[in-house]
């Protein structure tokens, strides 16, 4: 098999970067608070970057920086003395989506690679060697290629080319990103980080002279999603994507959760090293990724066309994130930080950096001042329980609560 490809995990911001971190990616990509595609994520100002770098390369993970929005003239001319900052704090690469910010990232930032954004719609080996030659070290390709045009666009790419795709996460209705319609429809701009994703919503039909009625658009089942999609997961099929010869697979989801870019991360690698070792995944680490918020599951373009999916855009949210765990001793004292109520007696899960989830009932905790405390209220406060086993930092306890 080939060689073991790198995990690339989303750090939207301090929080899901040390999540990140801590369950196991190679690298992560993150923003800082200009030039990025999720200007919603929380992102990074620049002492924020500096201290994400340092505090990457400690652990021996590198560090991404996405400037692939469609910068206007006001936006490029500063971007010079960004990317000269980029280059001086150590960042191992910047993820560009133009000639523009691959020229002036050469010019500017020469110790850092150059990643050419899956927004360049990269879909076939003569563009993926054109873009080497203007100085790019990978390119992110399109989601819309299958497994076989990877496999050949990967075998007959220039030698030293780094071929990039997405193995999970959210899927755009258009092609590579590259949709006006949440522009047009709400002013915020998909291509400048913005997007509303208004793919999402629930349309009716109204008739220019009956303002105010409106008529259901339906599918056969009665199914009114018309522009929808589902998310992408190829957990199941990482050794077909080894063979495919990607050098990094990558994680959707800079918005998202730190619950999710911690569970995606484990998930994903505990599938890389079981595939690189010629063995199954372990299903408890299968399971991770129907347990963060998700949209139903495809293998996007993978295999073949996806299929249009109309059912309800909403999330499926059936687990919910308790506690998070600060330290913990040799017996499985662990002082925790509340994110969401539970009580003494609740049924709950364990789960951690190289920790399998394990299921454990709620003893009666304390609260800071040592007094006994049967449920903790405040977002946020910490408290002390009694785990069944020592964990890591960072270790999330959680409950099964289906969303209605």
């Amino acid at each position: 098999m080939a060689a073991k490809p790198e995990l690339l995990s989303p750090a939207g911001d301090r929080e899901r970067l040390d999540m990140a971190l801590s369950y196991g990616a190679d690298a992560v990509y993150l923003a800082g608070s200009a030039y990025g595609m999720r200007a919603f994520a929380g992102n990074f100002d620049r002492a924020g970057l500096a201290d994400a770098v340092q505090t990457a390369h400690a652990r021996g993970v590198r560090v991404h920086v996405t400037c692939n929005t469609l910068a206007r003239n006001g936006e490029i001319s500063q971007l010079p003395e960004y990317l000269e900052y980029l280059d001086s704090i150590g960042v191992d690469a910047v993820i560009a989506a133009g000639p523009d910010v691959l020229d002036l990232c050469r010019r500017h930032a020469p110790h850092v690679q150059i990643h050419m954004s899956t927004q360049t719609g990269i879909t076939n080996y003569e563009m993926a060697r054109v873009w080497h030659e203007l100085g790019a070290s990978r390119v992110i390709l399109a989601r819309e290629l299958s497994l076989d045009e990877v496999g050949e666009l990967k075998a007959r790419a220039p030698r030293g080319l780094e071929v990039e795709c997405f193995v999970h996460g959210a899927m755009c209705v258009s092609w590579s990103g590259r949709c006006l319609l949440s522009n047009y429809m709400t002013g915020r701009d998909a291509s400048r980080g913005a997007c509303a994703q208004p793919c999402r919503y629930q349309y009716a039909l109204m008739e220019e002279k009956r303002p105010g009625e409106y008529f259901p658009v339906f599918e056969e089942h009665g199914e009114t999603f018309i522009l929808n999609s589902r998310d992408m997961c190829m957990i199941d099929h990482i050794p077909e994507l080894i063979r495919a010869g990607v050098d990094s697979l990558k994680i959707e989801g800079r918005a998202k959760s730190a619950y999710y870019a911690a569970m995606t991360t484990a998930a994903y690698r505990h599938a890389v090293d079981a595939a690189a070792a010629g063995g199954p995944l372990d299903p408890v680490w299968r399971a991770e990724v129907d347990k963060v918020s998700h949209r139903h599951y495809s293998t996007g373009f993978w295999f073949g066309q996806p299929g249009q999916y109309t059912d309800s855009a909403r999330y499926v949210r059936d687990w919910q994130v308790l506690a998070v765990v600060q330290a913990c001793d040799a017996l499985g004292n662990a002082t925790l930080s509340l994110r969401n109520k539970f009580s003494a007696g609740d049924e709950l899960e364990v789960v951690g950096p190289d920790v399998a989830a394990f299921a454990m009932t709620a003893p009666m905790m304390r609260d800071g001042d040592g007094l006994e405390l049967a449920q903790p209220r405040h977002p946020q406060m910490e408290f002390h329980m009694r785990l069944p086993r020592q964990v890591p930092p960072l270790s999330i306890v959680r409950a099964c609560r289906p969303s209605s």
